[in-house]
């Protein structure tokens, strides 16, 4: 097992063998978001979409908080005035829904406005049971951002993701599991509960073939935007190809052999 932390102000970024964590990380402030964290995001993600290696990137915030949207405080001292962003980080959304690994919003904690962007374009998310959800941008005077227009009326539908969005009201772990914005609640009353569910949910997606975990992602990429024709094809293209390596005959080996499968990523 190897690891490799990359320094950074506000975040944590590591990478231990084939997974990386992503943990946001003001703890002074819950995690609350500033440019900085923004850019530094940003550039993590690009390097974890650009790793071939990576199978799993875990997004979360570090103590008892993913995190709360942009640090008002922050926003309403005017610092942010004279720390502006340029366009290209506001990609956040897109690296974490489309880089080949698959990624999971680990939601430890309070998490609204552009967290929750960034939470919903994971590929899963799981949140404790002590976590608060809102969308939030309306209640500070602006419409948002990180695409939560984009991602929420995929999750939950056009209905639900405009009141969620037009009444920003606070919800608990329980409705975001009920509306299907998560897809597991872990209760953390014990305060390692959450992190043992976390680590288990990786440990499972790690031990799948990396060439099925990747095609599978891409799969349902290319599913959001081609027809019903096209893409079946392209999927059974793909699938005749799988059948032609190692990794798959080995999985479907030791199925049959009730034994855990050794791959070699051929």
């Amino acid at each position: 097992m190897t690891a490799t932390p990359t320094a950074y102000e506000t975040i944590r970024y590591e990478v231990v063998d084939d997974v990386a964590t992503l943990t946001m990380h003001r703890p002074e402030r819950r995690n609350a978001m500033t440019n900085t964290m923004v850019r530094e995001t940003y550039e993590a993600l690009t390097v974890a979409a650009a790793d071939p290696s990576l199978r799993v990137l875990v997004l979360t915030g570090s103590g008892t908080s993913f995190c709360p949207g942009a640090d008002l405080q922050w926003v309403a001292d005017g610092d942010s005035a004279s720390d502006r962003l340029d366009p290209e980080p506001f990609r956040i959304p897109a690296l974490l829904h489309e880089m080949p690994a698959v990624t999971i919003a680990a939601v430890n904690g309070a998490c609204a406005g552009a967290a929750l962007g960034w939470a919903c374009a994971c590929d899963l998310r799981i949140a404790a049971g002590s976590a608060r959800f809102n969308t939030a941008f309306l209640d500070v005077g602006v419409a948002g951002d990180m695409a939560l227009p984009w991602s929420l009326p995929r999750l939950l539908g056009a209905s639900k993701a405009r009141d969620l969005m037009f009444l920003p009201d606070k919800f608990d772990a329980a409705e975001a599991h009920r509306i299907g914005l998560v897809a597991r609640v872990i209760d953390d009353v014990d305060a390692s509960a959450f992190t043992t569910a976390v680590r288990e949910l990786v440990t499972r997606l790690t031990a799948f073939s990396p060439a099925a975990l990747r095609t599978l992602k891409q799969n349902f990429l290319d599913a959001e935007h081609q027809s019903l024709s096209d893409f079946a094809l392209v999927e059974a293209e793909r699938h005749i190809g799988l059948f032609r390596l190692d990794d798959t005959q080995e999985a479907f080996a030791a199925r049959v052999e009730k034994r855990p499968p050794r791959f070699t990523g051929h």
